[in-house]
């Protein structure tokens, strides 16, 4: 009776992990009218910020020696019990008992499915994320949920601190006997919706042997819709099958029903990499391949202290308090800063959204947003004494919330701008604490919010200098900047950023007196 009521409950978690994540009321599809570009019509985080997957290219990543190796609990499941076998539509998906568990990680995250993205026969490639541009044939995810908060994925899945999913790299090399376990039952979710129940088995078998080594960054769901919800987890080697398994895969499901006159095959089921933004990636491994030499993240204790000196300290004490010898906080190099500040594209008409447009809305939280977001220094009570945001974001609440208001002021088609300027500042400064990421400079402007404009004048020059370096402005080093009323401002541009989609977006850096109401 138990067994049978964990089933049930593990059936029931899923069913409502795939109505979540697939039936927010638009369809959608990899490729065509619905393809990944045009995703933010209908699901707006698809157009948003800290979004996956990404390319995990040198620069961006930082040694953590810290980070401890992955440890998998309850994953060798007994071949007496039945797990949930299905085909979405989007891909093949195997249901998993909540029992298993990831351990050694901020929360008690525990298991609820797992999935994969494949390319086609003509072009095997087809993993989600790449390495220095580097793609391999296919990828799977396990997917966990925040059980110390949630009872289940369906709840997990809109927090900000909801899901941890583990990702694998697949390669075409010797044959995967327990890959198998999953190849054979595949004529029973040949078409969309169908699903069978298959014997249970060793999960971790389907884990690299190393799970020492791995890339950790702060990221997305990678399909619509879209929430900034996962802490990621991506183990650097891959797992290898073969040519024939592979096969069997990429010919033997569809992405259609079967009642279908013409069957749609099931293949190239991924999203292309999206900009890593002020994001860096956390690497558990130094040694080969390139990695020697890489930077060595600033310790979290140290990133707490420059976060609150900067929220209660002296700012006019800021350039001579000995944070110059702290590695760069504001980015990889010259220009991090404006990159996200620049970040911009064009709406379909091709025009950008004029400054002056936007309305003054407010965030679930009370914060405002639009151009004048960092005029608000309501963020500053939701920080902890270290600098840690207490409350948690819930995307499908904050959506509604923004979409009303939106629609009062008549500014609906602004939705991803608008959410964009409200999470951003968060999660940038929660990854940063966490180790996980670069300070953007916005987002220290929005921590300064409310200050007196003196102080903000003096913060904006400790800033730019660190940003630019000492012995150049920031007009000399960029000519978009231009020197306005003794401040520097960024002139927008309407230059489309790749990988994102086709709506305005914004993002000058503000003047210094348009920090104040």
């Amino acid at each position: 009776m138990q067994v049978l009521h964990l089933q049930a409950s593990t059936i029931l978690q899923v069913l409502c992990f795939m109505t979540v994540t697939a039936s927010h009321g638009a369809k959608w599809t990899y490729t065509g009218p619905e393809g990944e570009h045009h995703w933010s019509k209908h699901y707006p985080y698809c157009g948003g910020t800290f979004q996956s997957p990404i390319d995990f290219e040198t620069d961006l990543l930082r040694y953590d020696p810290t980070l401890e190796p992955i440890e998998v609990r309850n994953y060798n499941l007994s071949t007496h019990e039945q797990l949930t076998l299905s085909n979405n539509g989007h891909s093949v998906q195997l249901s998993l008992p909540p029992r298993m568990h990831i351990s050694g990680l901020p929360h008690h995250y525990s298991a609820a499915q797992l999935h994969l993205h494949w390319g086609s026969p003509s072009q095997p490639a087809g993993s989600e994320h790449t390495i220095n541009g580097k793609r391999f044939t296919a990828e799977m995810h396990v997917v966990h949920f925040n059980s110390d908060k949630y009872p289940n994925i369906s709840m997990a899945v809109d927090k900000s601190d909801g899901l941890a999913v583990l990702g694998v790299l697949i390669e075409i090399g010797e044959f995967h006997p327990t890959f198998n376990q999953l190849l054979k039952y595949l004529n029973g979710v040949k078409y969309k919706d169908q699903r069978i129940q298959v014997p249970a088995f060793n999960i971790q078998d389907l884990l690299p042997a190393r799970l020492d080594e791995y890339y950790r960054y702060d990221g997305s769901l990678t399909t619509p819709p879209c929430y900034p919800s996962v802490l990621w987890t991506v183990f650097r080697n891959p797992i290898s099958i073969s040519q024939k398994q592979f096969m069997a895969l990429a010919t033997g499901v569809f992405s259609s029903s079967e009642q279908e006159p013409i069957p749609v095959p099931l293949n190239r089921n991924y999203r292309k990499p999206q900009n890593p933004e002020d994001r860096i990636v956390l690497v558990s491994f130094q040694e080969g391949r390139g990695l020697h030499g890489t930077p060595t993240v600033t310790p979290p204790f140290l990133r707490r202290q420059i976060v609150q000196r900067l929220l209660t300290g002296d700012l006019f004490d800021l350039d001579d308090g000995g944070l110059s010898p702290v590695p760069p906080i504001l980015g990889r190099g010259p220009g991090a800063g404006k990159k996200w500040a620049n970040h911009k594209s064009q709406n379909g008409g091709g025009q950008t959204v004029p400054k002056q447009k936007w309305p003054r809305l407010k965030a679930a939280d009370g914060a405002s947003f639009g151009p004048a977001l960092w005029k608000n220094s309501q963020i500053a009570s939701h920080m902890g004494k270290f600098g840690l945001f207490e409350d948690r974001l819930c995307y499908s609440s904050l959506q509604q919330k923004v979409s009303r208001q939106l629609k009062k002021a008549h500014a609906q088609n602004q939705l991803v701008e608008a959410l964009w300027e409200v999470v951003f500042p968060k999660l940038n400064l929660r990854s940063y604490l966490a180790c996980r990421s670069e300070l953007a400079l916005p987002t220290v402007r929005f921590l300064l919010g409310g200050r007196p404009v003196d102080e903000t004048a003096e913060a904006d020059r400790f800033l730019m200098k660190a940003l630019y370096g000492q012995e150049q402005s920031p007009a000399q080093l960029d000519p978009t900047i231009t020197k306005q009323t003794g401040q520097y401002h960024h002139h927008q541009q309407a230059t489309a950023q790749k990988n994102t989609p086709s709506v305005a977006r914004p993002y000058p850096l503000p003047l210094a007196w348009e920090w104040e109401d």
